[in-house]
């Protein structure tokens, strides 16, 4: 309350806080085993693949502190993935990459995200060789 010269009494709105959230997932160096890759060789022994993942959703913190499916889950990201590979052979990276995007963006709160997925054992030259990609959501 602020009085004034003639002594009405104004009252004064507090105002109110407004916040915005950016809000990630970041999953690093999830390292798998699995077939991948065109040739002969690759589709019959197992080579090790690494995943970093950064994940953006839609502004919201959890309704619910008890309710999982109040978040998005990066142990249910990982889930998909480690499916993915179980399901199918994959030739090419991008490929991989495609069918990781497809069953993520199913989530309608991921809003972007940035994929690299790395060969560490394919070139002896290298510590590894791989893509990224990142795929945004329009329309949003």
């Amino acid at each position: 309350m602020k009085k004034n010269k003639n002594n009405i009494i104004k009252l004064v709105k507090k105002k109110k806080l407004y916040f915005s959230y950016e809000n990630k997932i970041i999953i690093r160096d999830l390292i798998l085993n699995f077939k991948l890759g065109y040739y002969s060789s690759e589709k019959i022994n197992k080579q090790r693949v690494r995943f970093n993942l950064i994940i953006n959703f839609r502004n919201q913190k959890p309704k619910n502190d008890n309710d999982i499916k109040s978040i998005v889950n990066y142990k249910k990201v990982v889930a998909i993935i480690s499916n993915l590979i179980r399901k199918k052979h994959f030739n090419f990276l991008e490929s991989l990459a495609e069918a990781t995007f497809d069953e993520l963006f199913k989530d309608r709160r991921i809003l972007k995200i940035m994929l690299r997925i790395e060969k560490l054992d394919i070139l002896k030259e290298t510590s590894s060789v791989g893509i990224e990609i990142t795929k945004k959501r329009e329309n949003v």
